[in-house]
């Protein structure tokens, strides 16, 4: 590794970092959506969705996030009607297929921790809010859920930060993020050591922004349960 190889390097990697952060957000807000509807579903016990969402956080936490997005990019492809069919102009799209594995992915695993959040809520609180004349659902969305999600954000903190790392895994389908700019100047230089070092820096420096936001998002959130 030397100075002159890190400034020419640099550049070409941060060319993909934009993607990267698209890719994460975009996949965090829309698992976080999925999450809070897959944990209403269970809660309420709607029983042909609830037997759906089951199946789901089953094929998404019980199978690798590389095969899962291999499946969604690669598997449509084997079916015509889905080549004729609106959709494959989506489906076909490298962006919008990791996105759609990394945010069913996150749901999948966030919904747990909501759920298991929301289990946790002591009888109490549901008493109060029903003693209130609240019904169920308005006691879920109202008192509950909040609370749940307060207790669980220190969970779904780490859960983010493991979607943003597995966005890596995008530019196993030529999306051009980070990895994908990495993958291309290795394969041009064969200076593996350093490019992947500068790919493992601006992980790590990502990783310890979203690190400190969580933290205030944590001091916060128990600032206001207090």
């Amino acid at each position: 590794m030397n100075l002159e190889a890190i400034m020419d390097y640099m550049p070409q990697l941060l060319k993909g970092l934009e993607t990267t952060l698209e890719l994460t957000f975009a996949s965090l807000f829309s698992g976080l959506a999925l999450a809070v509807v897959f944990t209403l579903i269970l809660s309420l016990r709607f029983k042909p969705l609830e037997w759906l969402v089951k199946a789901q956080i089953l094929l998404f936490t019980g199978t690798p996030l590389l095969v899962q997005i291999f499946l969604i990019y690669y598997g449509p492809a084997q079916f015509k009607g889905l080549q004729d069919s609106f959709l494959w102009p989506l489906l076909s799209e490298p962006w919008f297929c990791a996105l759609l594995a990394l945010a069913l992915n996150s749901a999948a695993y966030s919904t747990q921790l909501f759920k298991g959040a929301v289990d946790a809520v002591p009888a109490g609180d549901w008493e109060a809010a029903l003693a209130l004349g609240m019904n169920k659902r308005q006691t879920l969305i109202r008192i509950v859920l909040p609370h749940a999600f307060r207790r669980a954000l220190p969970a779904y903190g780490n859960e983010m930060i493991l979607v943003m790392k597995g966005t890596s895994l995008a530019s196993t389908i030529t999306l051009m993020d980070l990895m994908g700019y990495a993958d291309r100047l290795n394969a041009r230089t064969y200076d593996t050591l350093t490019v992947f070092t500068l790919a493992g820096v601006i992980y790590l420096t990502m990783t310890g922004i979203m690190t400190l936001v969580i933290r205030i998002m944590e001091r916060r959130a128990l600032a206001f349960s207090n």
